[in-house]
């Protein structure tokens, strides 16, 4: 049976820009008729991923890192082994993979690679070192297929072999594509919604002015006039988590899917975007945090504000958004869940049901209910 791991958190921000379009306005989207503050899936689980690759849970080998400059990265491990003038013989061993460089040395798009990727790619050069970068030098641009046929079979097929993730957990969790070689993608362990507000926004426009500290005496106005975007929103943020595909792309290893659940359970929480938080300083953390196993099939909640929360006088927009997610889940599970659906939350506003599910009470003690939950489940 099938085990999904959702994660549904309320969270107010004070005024802020934290997810920008291309005219540098706050990202918006209707929403069941009206516009609605929205920060992007992508925003959120860089946030996640930054969070999570900082905290103490997950080994730095078992992280990944996205990037265009993995040839510097493995000109600076093999100098750390002890081989310098390393460039002709990376390149040499990344069109052996399939990887083609630009003329300034990047990658043609980014790569998500595991850490343990990268150490392996630069161990793989190490020891066929002699062997490579003896290729005749050619004018002009090679195919890819050309810089391949150059490369010593046996770096070759050795290199086929090592993009595997290296159980990085990020790359396992988030997924990747890797255009030239799809063999070598993964699909996602897990899924991260757009967040969005559970009311309705208008933008909202701060014109500000700068005074030149160093003026000259009687010399009048600012040295600098402009105007930024922002909006305030209190946000329904939504991802879910397949338990046995996150194993699978961890090469099976139970603990370490384990331990990369409890790991984005705190980052989920934890991560805020940096979207001009130098202007806004809006580090709110959530005022819910609620996590649910299901098993029938996972239930993003957002219809639950497809009519706007409206402000009260008397009540808190935070307090009406938990409420109004508490009373959607309990129609949607009643219809299209399996009666097994088993909650757990923190709860700053007092709203969620005491009947539904467990109450933590810290942020730590909701990671290790669900690590516990799902050891349970997986049979561990």
């Amino acid at each position: 049976m099938s085990l999904f791991v959702e994660f549904h958190l309320i969270q107010n921000f004070a005024p802020s820009n934290l997810n920008r379009d291309d005219t540098g306005a706050p990202k918006d989207a209707i929403f069941g008729g009206h516009r609605r503050a929205r920060v992007s899936s992508q925003c959120f689980k860089r946030a996640i991923r930054l969070n999570a690759a900082d905290g103490p849970a997950i080994a730095t080998e078992y992280t990944g890192v996205r990037t265009k400059k993995l040839k510097r990265l493995l000109v600076s491990r093999l100098a750390e082994l002890g081989r310098g003038d390393a460039g002709a013989k990376v390149d040499e061993a990344l069109a052996g993979a399939g990887l083609k460089l630009k003329d300034d040395g990047d990658t043609e798009y980014l790569l998500f690679l595991g850490r343990g990727e990268i150490e392996d790619f630069a161990q793989l050069i190490d020891k066929y070192w002699d062997a490579l970068g003896n290729a005749p030098v050619v004018e002009g641009k090679r195919s890819k297929k050309e810089a391949k046929a150059s490369v010593p079979a046996e770096v070759v097929k050795e290199a086929k072999g090592l993009l595997d993730g290296r159980k990085a957990v990020d790359v396992a969790l988030f997924g990747r594509m890797l255009a030239d070689m799809p063999e070598v993608n993964q699909d996602a362990a897990c899924q991260v919604a757009h967040a969005i507000s559970t009311h309705k926004v208008e933008r909202e426009f701060d014109y500000f002015t700068a005074v030149d500290d160093e003026g000259e005496v009687g010399e009048t106005g600012a040295g600098m006039i402009g105007q930024v975007e922002f909006n305030s929103a209190t946000f329904y943020r939504y991802a879910v988590i397949e338990v046995q595909k996150l194993k699978e792309n961890l090469q099976d290893d139970q603990d370490l899917a384990l331990t990369g659940i409890g790991a984005f359970t705190e980052a989920m929480a934890r991560a805020i975007p940096t979207g001009k938080q130098n202007t806004f300083a809006a580090h709110n953390p959530p005022s819910f945090a609620g996590v649910v196993l299901r098993h029938s099939s996972p239930f993003n909640l957002a219809n639950a504000f497809e009519k706007p929360v409206w402000p009260r006088a008397d009540r808190e927009l935070t307090s009406l958004s938990v409420e109004k997610l508490a009373e959607h889940d309990a129609k949607v599970a009643g219809f299209y869940g399996d009666g097994k659906d088993d909650w757990a939350y923190i709860d700053l506003t007092g709203a969620w049901p005491t009947t539904k599910g467990e109450a933590q009470a810290n942020l730590d003690a909701l990671a290790q209910w669900v690590q516990n939950k799902v050891r349970v489940e997986m049979g561990g």
